[in-house]
C-alpha cells in the first residue's frame, strides 16, 4: 500500500505542534500525541465497518468492504477511493468471502427485524448478485468457512431483546439502560452485564446450523439451551467451528470448538477461579490459535491468551491495567496485535485506557537460561510492548471501535466517533516524518 500523496496544507510539524483539535475541512493529519497519521476513510452516514473478527477484505487484500445507509461500499486499500458496491438500502453485510471476490449480505422484509433472512452474494467488482439462501425467522448469519462451501448461524426458538424498547442495533450500539434496586441507574457496562444476564437466564432452546452455499441446505449442528453465539469458522480448516456460550462471562465456560458434523465439540477454556472471564475470542490468520481477553479474577489481573487447537499448547502474555482493550486482533504476520483500549466504565476500571494501541508481545525467559523439565507441558507466559497510535480521549466507547490491521500490517482501520460523529478511520502503524 502506498503512503497518500499529501496530507492537506498544514506542515507535518505544525500539525504534530497543534492541539488535538480536528479541523473539519481536513481528512488527513497527524495525531498530535502519538505522532501517527491517520485518514479519514469515510463518514457516509450509517457506516459500519464490520466486527473486530469478521473478514472484510478480498483475498488479495486489495479491497475492503463496509456498509453505509445506502448499501455496501468498497475501498480501494492503494489508492484510497471509496466507491458503491451495492446501493440497496436495509442491508446488513455479513462479511467478504475468503476465496472469492465475494460480499456476503443478508436482508428481513421492511419494518420485521425479526422476520425471515435471506442470504445473498454479491460480486465485489460488477456488483452481481446472486440468492443464497433463505433461512428461519429470527436467524443469523455469523460466518463462512474457508473454502466458501457453508455458512454458519445460529436461531433462538423466540426472540428476546437484551434492551427491552429498543430498536436493532448495529455496530455495538445497543442502548443498555437498568436501575439497581433502590432505583439508582446503573452505568452502562453493568446495565450490559444485567441485560445479558436475564437473557441466559431464560435458558431458550437454540440451534447452531450450517448452509451449503451452492444448494442452500441446512444442517443443524448443535442444539442446546444454553445461548450459542459468536460463530466463527477456522479461516483454514472447513469443517472446524469455534462458537461461545454467551452471558455474563463469570457464570459461563465460554468458548468452545465443535465439527461441522457435529462431533468434537471442546471445551477451550475452564474457569477455575471464581469471577474468571475469557472471552472475545477470535482465530489467528494461520487457523492454528485462538486468542482471547482472560481476566483472573475479573477487573484485577489481565492476560491475551492463546490456545493452540491442534496441541493444547497454550501461551498467556500479561497486559498492564491500562493496556487492557474491548477487542484485540492479530497482524496477518502474526508479530503484532493491537488493542482497541477502553474507557474508565469498562471492566478493567483503567484511569488511562482510551487509546488504540500496537502491542508487541515479549516472552519470559526462564533464569539463567535453565528449562524446567516440564516446561513444554506448562503455560508459556509473556508481556506486551505497547505503542499508543490514535489518542482516543474523545471516543464513546458504546461504539467499539473494532479494529483491524490491514492486509499488509501497514494500517490500522478502526471505527469511532472521535470527531462527534460516527466513521471510519485508517492509523499508519509507522511513525509520521518530523
Amino acid at each position: 500500500m502506498r503512503a497518500f500523496a499529501a496530507w492537506g496544507a498544514v506542515p507535518l510539524a505544525l500539525v504534530a505542534a497543534a492541539t488535538p483539535a480536528i479541523a473539519a475541512d481536513r481528512t488527513d493529519w497527524v495525531d498530535a500525541k502519538t505522532g501517527h497519521r491517520i485518514h479519514l476513510v469515510s463518514d457516509a452516514p450509517g457506516n459500519y465497518a464490520l466486527y473486530f473478527n469478521y473478514n472484510a477484505y478480498t483475498p488479495n487484500g486489495d479491497t475492503m468492504i463496509f456498509q453505509t445507509a445506502d448499501g455496501i461500499s468498497r475501498l480501494d486499500m492503494t489508492s484510497w477511493k471509496v466507491t458503491p458496491l451495492l446501493k440497496r438500502p436495509g442491508l446488513k453485510l455479513l462479511f467478504a468471502g475468503h476465496k472469492t471476490r465475494t460480499a456476503y449480505f443478508s436482508e428481513r422484509p421492511a419494518g420485521d427485524p425479526t422476520g425471515p433472512v435471506t442470504i445473498y452474494a454479491a460480486d465485489i467488482d460488477s456488483g452481481a448478485v446472486r440468492l443464497i439462501a433463505k433461512v428461519p425467522k429470527g436467524s443469523q448469519i455469523d460466518t463462512i468457512n474457508a473454502d466458501e462451501t457453508l455458512l454458519a448461524g445460529q436461531v433462538a426458538s423466540r426472540d428476546m431483546p437484551l434492551q427491552p424498547g429498543a430498536g436493532p442495533s448495529v455496530g455495538g450500539l445497543t442502548p443498555y439502560a437498568a436501575n439497581w434496586p433502590d432505583g439508582r441507574p446503573m452505568t452502562y457496562a453493568d446495565a450490559k452485564e444485567y441485560r445479558l444476564n436475564q437473557r441466559l437466564d431464560a435458558r431458550i432452546p437454540m440451534e447452531i446450523y450450517t448452509v451449503d452455499v451452492k444448494t442452500g441446505a441446512r444442517r443443524t449442528v448443535l442444539k442446546a439451551t444454553d445461548w450459542l453465539n459468536h460463530l466463527q469458522f477456522s479461516p483454514t480448516d472447513p469443517t472446524l467451528l469455534m462458537y461461545c456460550h454467551e452471558g455474563p462471562w463469570h457464570k459461563v465456560d465460554r468458548i468452545w470448538t465443535i465439527r461441522t458434523d457435529g462431533t468434537q465439540m471442546t471445551k477451550v477454556h475452564a474457569r477455575t477461579m471464581n469471577m474468571e472471564i475469557a472471552g472475545h475470542e477470535f482465530w489467528s490468520p494461520d487457523g492454528k490459535t485462538i486468542w482471547y481477553d482472560l481476566q483472573r479474577p475479573r477487573g484485577e489481573s489481565f492476560w491475551l491468551a492463546g490456545y493452540e487447537v491442534g496441541t493444547g499448547k497454550r501461551t498467556q502474555y500479561y497486559l498492564e491495567r491500562n493496556q487492557w482493550s474491548v477487542h484485540y486482533n492479530l497482524s496477518a504476520d502474526q508479530k503484532t496485535f493491537l488493542g482497541d483500549g477502553a474507557d474508565s466504565e469498562m471492566v478493567a476500571r483503567a484511569p488511562d485506557a482510551k487509546w488504540l494501541y500496537l502491542f508487541k508481545p515479549q516472552t519470559i525467559p526462564d533464569v539463567a537460561g535453565i528449562r524446567a523439565e516440564n516446561a513444554a507441558s506448562l503455560i508459556a507466559s509473556g508481556r506486551m510492548d505497547q505503542e499508543k497510535i490514535v489518542d482516543f480521549a474523545k471516543q464513546d466507547y458504546k461504539l467499539e471501535p473494532n479494529a483491524r490491521f490491514s492486509p499488509d500490517g501497514k494500517w490500522l482501520i478502526f471505527r469511532a466517533n472521535i470527531e462527534g460523529k460516527t466513521a471510519i478511520y485508517a492509523a499508519e502503524v509507522a511513525k509520521a516524518a518530523s
